[in-house]
């Protein structure tokens, strides 16, 4: 992966120079005066010789200091990370990279390092986008990146209950490999599919692109097996249990703050027989939006259910394999559906009666299937668009239906605001019986201070969001970034029981120290 973008060097992207003078032309873009700093030239900390003393429990070979594997642990990839690494700031590189091969080794790695005061950031594909892998350090002897790409295998396939189990550091597109030799999948894929882990789908309450037909990766897990620094815990005796409050819940989402997933049962679905992807369009959002809720509140609901604004169909980032080249006007529906045969079609049948009836104008399958072909390249495009000196980043929350429009104004008019001349665009992607989520992707000029800008937008942004009654994040997770919006969300109360629950499992503090729950000491 890219140490200082997203993805596969050998597939980034050059914007069409029509698309360039589109920029400069509508939103001030100019070039950025200097390249990238190069890896060569970067320069992180010496590392300090706390971190030395783990390799007596992963083995020499599995701990690295070299500067190279430390940069590439440095940060995650959200639009204000890659700038600092683009500029040449390896301040926050770990001291060390440390890869366990087993459970018990993540186990004695925490001991040691809440014994010697080391702090640990837990570290799947790397893709966070809100701060979840820069641990604040200060006063601690250490930081240490635990990779664990080394539990990288299915231990357990339960054909009679569905369920398989996987580990923590597998990596989404090989666990699905590995399930279709057996004929089952588990269906979830992100923006981050195809760098992101199992434990770190987990830890984050990943939600796919086909969640609607899918579900979220929370609703997914069955078990969980969680090394801290006090033992271990292992969740998840039944898939339903009155025995007490579901502490899976506590662990889903803890983004490493509580302890370090190893291992993860979920429930897997038989290979779907048919794939059908589709295009419609509708005149506005809000008769868009009206199309959509009526699917996901009576049915038939497709697998994969997203809808564009009038900006983002405009823009044609409903497709980034055709930026620039949007075609029309009103807003752009995705459906598609995976399952049976039989059952495709007439969830199908019915859907396009709803679509229909709610204004909906088929447009065939091409829209959908050039969708399903680039559904994963827009993060190459963020990259292209901060090689020409724009600025490109994305936000997203989630509410209910009643509170949808206020809750889509609102986020509008004030990134609109703190951002002018920038470009706004949303999309809905998640449905629920009650609600949505709503993602919202901004460019502008990255103009002289880009993260100045942009921390004082999201600042900004962030407070409306809880005002308007939206939750801070609908599955991109809390790190760094939304740690106090978080905490305004919960209450004092439920983020004293947060702190309360990290106390006990993590007691000097050393989990992803920042992360999730603010500090309440530095180093222990």
């Amino acid at each position: 992966m890219l140490w200082n973008g997203w993805g596969d060097p050998d597939r980034a992207t050059r914007l069409p120079d029509s698309v360039v003078g589109l920029l400069r032309e509508l939103l001030g873009v100019r070039s950025v005066p200097l390249p990238p700093v190069s890896l060569e030239e970067m320069a992180p900390p010496a590392p300090r010789p706390a971190v030395r003393a783990l390799a007596e429990i992963v083995g020499p070979e599995h701990v690295s200091t070299d500067d190279e594997a430390r940069i590439r642990h440095t940060r995650g990839k959200s639009t204000a990370d890659l700038l600092r690494m683009r500029a040449g700031d390896a301040r926050e590189a770990p001291d060390a990279v440390v890869l366990p091969g087993a459970h018990a080794e993540v186990l004695a790695v925490l001991e040691r390092c809440s014994r010697e005061r080391i702090a640990v950031v837990p570290f799947g594909g790397g893709t966070s986008v809100v701060g979840g892998l820069t641990a604040e350090g200060e006063g601690f002897a250490g930081v240490v990146a635990l990779d664990l790409r080394r539990l990288d295998r299915i231990t357990a396939l339960d054909t009679v209950s569905r369920t398989v189990t996987l580990q923590a550091g597998l990596r989404a597109p090989r666990a699905e490999a590995l399930l279709a030799e057996r004929g089952y999948t588990l269906g979830h894929y992100p923006q981050s599919y195809e760098w992101a882990t199992i434990g770190g789908f987990a830890a984050t309450r990943s939600s796919g692109q086909a969640s609607a037909g899918y579900g979220r990766f929370d609703e997914m897990v069955a078990g969980l097996t969680v090394a801290t620094p006090r033992g271990t815990l292992t969740l998840g005796r039944a898939p339903k249990s009155a025995a007490g409050p579901d502490l899976r819940q506590l662990v889903l989402g803890s983004e490493g703050a509580f302890g370090v997933i190893t291992d993860v049962t979920a429930r897997v679905r038989p290979l779907p027989e048919a794939r059908r992807y589709e295009g419609w369009r509708f005149p506005t959002f809000a008769e868009g939006t009206a199309a959509v809720r009526a699917l996901a509140q009576d049915g038939p609901l497709p697998t994969v259910l997203r809808l564009s604004d009038e900006t983002e169909t405009m823009i044609g980032l409903a497709r980034p394999e055709e930026i620039g080249e949007g075609r029309g006007d009103g807003c752009l529906a995705i459906c598609g559906y995976e399952g049976a045969r039989e059952e495709v079609a007439g969830r199908r049948a019915g859907a396009h009666a709803v679509l229909r009836a709610h204004g909906g104008e088929p447009l065939g399958e091409g829209p959908g299937e050039s969708w399903a072909a680039g559904r994963f390249s827009a993060p190459y495009l963020r990259d292209a668009l901060l090689d020409v000196g724009a600025f490109a980043e994305t936000l997203e929350t989630a509410g209910f239906w009643s509170n949808l429009p206020r809750l889509l104004e609102t986020v509008r008019l004030t990134l609109s605001r703190e951002l002018p001349s920038s470009l706004v665009m949303c999309h809905i992607s998640h449905v629920y019986p009650d609600g949505a989520s709503l993602y919202f992707t901004v460019v502008s000029a990255q103009g002289d201070d880009p993260l100045a800008r942009w921390r004082r937008a999201k600042a900004a942004v962030s407070d409306a969001i809880v005002e308007a009654g939206g939750t801070i994040s609908h599955h991109h997770g809390v790190g760094t970034d939304h740690r106090d919006w978080l905490a305004r969300e919960a209450g004092p109360l439920g983020t004293d029981v947060l702190r309360a629950v990290k106390d006990r499992l993590d007691p000097m503090g050393v989990l992803n120290p920042g992360v999730l729950v603010p500090s309440t000491r530095s180093g222990g």
